[in-house]
């Protein structure tokens, strides 16, 4: 029987025990399980971790740290969410222990700038233009809480719906809401007041 077929042909109970047996040998530390998983969550993973933290450096390091903690996490997986929801709760853990630092990174280059009159602003739709709207961004993402960042990344980047963020964040879905509303009010006043470099 060709792979695909067999693949074709697991039920769902199949899967369920394809799951325990990757679950067990990713908490042996096994590399093939690791390697399995990296090729089917890596991208991503990258891709929460560098729209969180807005550093592409930061994303690639928060990403590198949730493989090599994976077998130890995955010891204390209790299997009440996805793999996939695991890998993003872990990553959002790693990405709080580097949020205040690239905060913090951003503002010293922030003062340190001197940035001169220059020419207007390019259209949003040149590159250069894509990036000052994604530094503004940044910039008002970091001034929120960093509950409401969150929901915020999680539901309207990432496409997540609030019971996925819910269950990375390990919170009620209606607390979830809740955070992405009072986000979106404050990145609007924000925005609208241009109070953010």
């Amino acid at each position: 029987m060709s792979h695909a077929l067999a693949i074709a042909n697991t039920g769902p109970a199949e899967e369920e025990e394809n799951e325990v047996v990757l679950h067990t040998r990713l908490a042996e530390g096994q590399r093939a399980a690791i390697d399995e998983v990296y090729r089917a969550h890596y991208d991503a993973l990258r891709a929460f971790a560098h729209r969180f933290i807005g550093d592409p450096a930061t994303a690639e390091d928060i990403v590198h740290d949730v493989f090599i903690a994976l077998p130890g996490a995955m010891r204390r997986f209790r299997g009440d969410s996805s793999l996939r929801t695991f890998l993003f709760a872990i990553a959002l853990r790693r990405g709080y222990k580097h949020m205040r630092s690239a905060t913090r990174r951003r503002a010293a280059f922030g003062r340190l700038a001197e940035e001169p009159e220059g020419p207007p602003v390019p259209p949003p739709d040149s590159a250069l233009g894509r990036k000052q709207m994604a530094g503004v961004l940044y910039d008002a993402l970091d001034r929120l809480p960093r509950d409401q960042r969150t929901a915020f990344v999680l539901c309207e980047i990432e496409q997540m719906t609030a019971a996925e963020a819910a269950a990375i964040v390990d919170a009620p879905e209606a607390t979830v809401r809740t955070r992405l509303f009072h986000a979106r009010r404050k990145l609007r006043e924000l925005l609208d007041e241009g109070d953010v470099r």
